[in-house]
């Protein structure tokens, strides 16, 4: 037997619903392990098949889709005409609804979501389109090593010609302020106490709030290139910015607010996942973004 492994194949960027947190947006960097018999080649995989196919195949998945577990308790979910609808009760009496096309949700047959889980859910259909000589698929999905302040958050870009424009993914992301040039971390952690299991909302997509089961709901919507979303959630979840929620936008926000309130030069590094994100500052210098 011959063994052939690929570490950080991919970064999965989603995001999904937890009783507790709500919609929580996450991160995980993809590791893949092939077992089986060499082909006439001397080869049990090309790394270029690896790197297209299976890459393909993960991010078609799972990347940039709310993760939806339903076998948590109270759990709904209706698919017509290539269209998902969600509702998702909440440890806390709220409720999650979502609807949107059927492609950027993924079903999962569990109660809950984790990294072990959906790695085992994506071996076992990744396994079908594999070729005879591999026998064995092995998916770890893992958190980026962070030893900073960080946060979840949720999001949909409308506009986004690609899967961004999904109403529900999200990201695990770093957090990096600077004054002065003087790394700021109480700055760091406040931020990312604010921000955490948020979903950050673009003003113009909230069409109104709500009362459900004595909390505030926000529902929010709009038309994009795949198709109409909604979602609507609790209100103290959301955390609603002027512009569209791109990374460079939250960074200008960030920086900008925290300007307000000092003298110095402030500088924002807000990460999107892993491994990029966007620059802003704000201050005495004029305001400059670069990503």
């Amino acid at each position: 037997m011959a063994q052939l492994f690929v570490n950080e194949l991919t970064v999965l960027d989603f995001s999904y619903l937890d009783r507790t947190r709500g919609v929580v947006g996450e991160s995980w960097i993809v590791d893949i392990e092939l077992t089986g018999e060499l082909d006439d080649q001397g080869m049990l995989f090309d790394f270029g098949d690896v790197k297209r196919q299976i890459k393909r195949f993960i991010d078609t998945e799972a990347d940039h889709r709310l993760l939806v577990p339903v076998e948590s308790p109270g759990c709904r979910t209706h698919v017509r005409d290539d269209k998902v609808s969600v509702a998702f009760p909440l440890d806390s009496g709220g409720v999650i609804s979502h609807q949107s096309p059927a492609e950027a949700v993924f079903l999962v047959p569990s109660a809950t979501i984790d990294a072990v889980h959906i790695g085992n859910e994506l071996q076992r259909q990744l396994q079908r389109s594999l070729p005879k000589n591999v026998s064995e698929a092995a998916i770890t999905l893992r958190n980026e090593a962070i030893d900073s302040a960080y946060y979840h958050y949720t999001h949909g870009l409308q506009t986004h010609s690609g899967q961004c424009q999904r109403i529900a993914h999200g990201h695990r992301s770093r957090i990096e302020i600077t004054i002065d040039n003087i790394r700021r971390q109480q700055h760091e952690a406040q931020w990312a106490e604010r921000l955490r299991d948020c979903y950050i909302a673009t003003e113009d997509h909230i069409v109104n709030t709500f009362e459900l089961n004595g909390l505030c709901h926000t529902r929010l919507a709009y038309t994009a290139q795949q198709g109409d979303f909604v979602i609507a959630l609790p209100s103290a979840q959301v955390f609603a910015i002027a512009d569209a929620s791109t990374v460079e936008n939250i960074a200008i926000h960030i920086a900008t607010t925290i300007a307000m309130d000092e003298p110095g030069h402030v500088a924002v590094k807000a990460f999107e996942g892993v491994g990029k994100g966007s620059l802003a500052t704000a201050g005495p210098i004029e305001n400059n973004l670069r990503r």
